[in-house]
């Protein structure tokens, strides 16, 4: 096994599937230590399954402030500290401007930006005490370009884009790093509801492949080694950066 994460402490939100379970499974493989965030306990319990005894479940929903504040505590307690946080969770709700109700728009930014900022900013202590860290937020490519249907989904993601910058600039200086990654079309559980609700499933599969010049959609595995890279001390004058991970979408 490698260890290019040994004696990092990380909690990971939306841990249960799709890229948190991904990045989860690959600190797990470099030598992290992991509290596995969500609201669906057992998915959590799966993957802290094919961990081991390296990792721990909590059941939280980060739009909670007792909730964040739980999932923090539980980690740093149970491994001695906290090192890295990846905030993963997120929702999709598609549609335009004009179609999105309030309450998506309201859910997207309570979860998307505002769980995310809440837990970064409650995180920062626990950084501090261990001397500095690193925070991970997954972004999107639509927190750099627009898209058609996602009026709510890409503004949340731009505002997390800008506050990964806004929070590197003002904490670095306590080396503590904060980078996003923008990933294009990753199939996970959240993207399946692009498909499934498309009269032709098939054809917007193609068409969304298409749009990446690489020739396939993203897995949650192509997102996990970069995570790894801005947890490890390979990353260490890096901060600020929103990084696409994308197929070439955005070079289109």
């Amino acid at each position: 096994m490698s260890a290019r994460l040994r004696n990092k402490i990380a909690l990971i939100t939306g841990a249960g599937t799709g890229i948190g379970r991904a990045v989860a499974l690959a600190f797990a493989g470099e030598g992290a230590r992991i509290g596995l965030a969500g609201r669906r306990k057992a998915l959590l319990e799966a993957v802290a399954r094919e961990i081991g005894n390296t990792s721990i479940v909590i059941e939280a929903d980060i739009a909670k402030k007792p909730d964040i504040d739980r999932a923090l505590e539980q980690t740093a307690s149970h491994f001695g500290g906290l090192s890295t946080l990846v905030n993963n969770a997120g929702v999709l709700h598609i549609g335009t401007a004009e179609q999105i109700t309030e309450e998506q728009w309201d859910e997207t930014f309570n979860v998307n930006v505002r769980g995310l900022w809440r837990l970064s900013t409650a995180a920062l202590p626990y950084l501090r005490k261990a001397g500095g860290g690193s925070i991970i937020n997954i972004a999107s490519v639509l927190g750099i370009n627009g898209a058609r249907n996602r009026a709510a989904y890409a503004s949340s993601k731009a505002a997390v884009v800008l506050l990964t910058k806004c929070m590197a600039i003002d904490h670095g200086p306590e080396n503590i790093r904060v980078n996003a990654i923008c990933p294009g079309f990753v199939e996970t559980k959240l993207t399946e509801a692009v498909f499934s609700q498309a009269p032709d499933p098939q054809a917007v599969r193609r068409e969304r492949i298409a749009v990446h010049p690489i020739g396939r959609l993203g897995q949650p595995e192509d997102i996990a080694g970069l995570a790894v890279f801005l947890a490890s001390e390979e990353s260490a004058w890096m901060t600020g950066a929103a990084l696409p991970v994308d197929g070439g979408y955005l070079a289109v």
